[in-house]
């Protein structure tokens, strides 16, 4: 067995190459199987670092060391083979998939942890040829989160006033945007404000808009939110933020299904695990068992009753 450590040097705002290469050295020392710590030196890097490994026989254990990007970007290479398996390692900010684990998300903080973890196969989105892990987004949120580095990198501006000032530009951008969504024989056409889909539970550093969605069920959990004025949309956000889209069902509709389809006549962003692509048709739908995830051994989000499931 082969691990292979995915480092992005600037995940975080700080470069973790030492720590990640100090842990695996630690944690290898009495063990027989050989690893690599790679540094990520360009976008989709990982991606493609990952399938070049994946040539090579015998199984390959990926630790995406960084945020929920690198996780992507991992995920990306990794799904849909067999024999590689993925996890994260967070060394970000946001590290919102991990979330999802309630209490258990601080084991996959241990390295050793994650080298002896179990693998389970979970779920992952396709949109448009590109996967996700955790939540895919089109609207007003995923302008405002693709938008945010840009932002940022100002003065004064960086982590959450670089949020609020892409929030506060794209409001007066226009909330709204008409779109079509259509799944099975039915449609939505119209001024909206968003769709999500959700195959985990947070993102945007804290957004939980669906509390019950699952990773292993074949399902996406979509939020379909109906365009609104900008009093409205802050009565809205906050239940949508802490997954409350039932007491709104004037402005937000729930489906749950392995597939929808969403049409712009003008190009439109995708969020995808905080990464963006772009495009007027959107396709989006589940991956059952898509890529072999490693997690560490007995966690509770598995068990049976789920009723704890999450924070």
């Amino acid at each position: 067995m082969r691990h292979l450590f995915i480092v992005n040097p600037t995940a975080g705002g700080r470069d973790s190459t030492r720590y990640v290469s100090e842990l695996a050295a630690k944690a290898f020392e009495s063990r027989q199987d050989k690893y690599e710590v790679y540094v990520t030196k360009a976008p989709l890097d990982a991606c493609n670092k990952i399938k070049e490994e994946a040539q090579n026989p015998g199984q390959l254990r990926v630790y995406a060391c960084g945020g929920d990007g690198t996780l992507n970007e991992c995920v990306n290479g990794a799904a849909g083979l067999t024999h590689v398996s993925v996890t994260h390692f967070p060394c970000g900010t946001g590290n919102d998939f991990v979330r999802m684990f309630g209490e258990d998300r601080h084991r996959f903080f241990e390295l050793p942890t994650l080298i002896d973890g179990e693998v389970r196969p979970i779920d992952v989105i396709n949109c448009n040829g590109r996967y996700c892990i955790n939540i895919c987004s089109v609207g007003i949120d995923a302008r405002v989160g693709t938008q945010v580095h840009k932002y940022s990198k100002i003065p004064l501006l960086g982590g959450p006033m670089g949020y609020l000032t892409s929030l506060i530009v794209n409001l007066f951008k226009g909330i709204n945007r008409h779109l079509k969504v259509k799944y099975g024989d039915k449609y939505f056409e119209g001024s909206m404000a968003l769709v999500c889909a959700c195959n985990g539970r947070y993102y945007g550093g804290g957004f939980n808009p669906v509390p019950t969605a699952r990773p292993d069920d074949g399902l996406i959990d979509f939020l379909i939110v109906k365009g609104v004025n900008i009093f409205e949309f802050f009565k809205m956000i906050m239940a949508y933020a802490k997954g409350k889209f039932r007491e709104h069902p004037d402005y937000i509709t729930h489906i749950q299904r392995d597939s929808i389809e969403i049409l712009s006549s003008d190009e439109i962003v995708v969020n995808l695990d905080g990464e963006a692509i772009y495009g007027n048709e959107i396709k989006i739908r589940i991956i059952p068992e898509g890529v072999n995830f490693i997690f560490p051994k007995n966690m509770q989000f598995f068990n049976a009753g789920h009723e704890k499931d999450g924070e």
